[in-house]
């Protein structure tokens, strides 16, 4: 965290102390956002989880020419997990007994995330302003996911915390984004989004040497793709001229 406030502070340095008025003119700003986005799961992925969420903190510096480059950095979680793991541990009616004979609490959520560089435009409208607009950008980067496995009272010595890994499926590999939206930065400062559509494919493999449920190594290629929607707060780091006064 420290690092992301650094960079912040630079930034403004940089760059905030240039004063414009955004109502007339077309400017330069860093921006910073925090988004939530909501997706669904294809490809591949969809044999394994179902709908996910996310939270992603952007690092965006917009130019002159509307041209958009930046970084992020996205946690994603869910709590539909579709694969079955654990029929070679489990009764045929699908429980786990725990090492005092009863029925084991065994809780599954998918995690994961996802750090891309990006690099857009802006189609900008005559109102509220020519900074304001429909944005479309690509990006690359990595992608990381896998089961998140809680055994509630750490009582199945097979779900240990170095067993939990031969059933996880921890998967990560390269990582394409697509984003079209509309970004609107008010004149006034008080205000400013965006919200649009994204898909994420990750082209992964499964990184565990060993899953124990089916005995062999998983080493198929996979395309995991995620689409949805998002919606930003932006935090634009530059200043607003001074206000004229005349006197007779």
């Amino acid at each position: 965290m420290k690092k992301v406030f650094l960079t912040v502070f630079l930034l403004y340095t940089c760059f905030g102390s240039a004063q414009v008025s955004i109502k007339d003119s077309t400017i330069s700003t860093p921006m910073i956002g925090l988004s939530y986005g909501y997706h669904l799961a294809a490809g591949d992925l969809l044999s394994r989880f179902g709908n996910s969420s996310s939270v992603q903190l952007n690092v965006d510096f917009k130019g002159r020419s509307n041209l958009i480059v930046g970084i992020n950095g996205s946690y994603i979680f869910g709590k539909e997990v579709k694969e079955d793991m654990f029929a070679n541990i489990s009764t045929p009616e699908g429980y786990i007994i725990n090492s005092e004979g009863t029925i084991s609490d065994v809780r599954l959520w998918e995690r994961g995330f996802t750090v891309s560089g990006t690099l857009g435009g802006l189609l900008h409208f005559k109102k509220p302003n020519p900074n304001s607009g429909l944005l479309f950008n690509m990006g690359f980067g990595f992608i990381q996911h896998k089961i998140r496995i809680e055994v509630i009272g750490n009582d199945v010595p097979q779900l240990s915390k170095e067993y939990k890994k031969g059933y996880d499926r921890l998967t990560n590999g390269f990582l394409l984004t697509e984003n079209l939206g509309y970004l609107y930065l008010s004149n006034n400062r008080l205000t400013n989004l965006y919200i649009g559509l994204e898909c994420l494919q990750g082209f992964t493999q499964n990184r565990r040497s060993y899953n124990y449920d089916t005995m062999e190594h998983d080493s198929k290629k996979r395309i995991d793709i995620l689409y949805g929607a998002r919606l930003m707060w932006i935090l634009p780091l530059y200043k607003k001229p001074p206000q004229e006064y005349y006197t007779h």
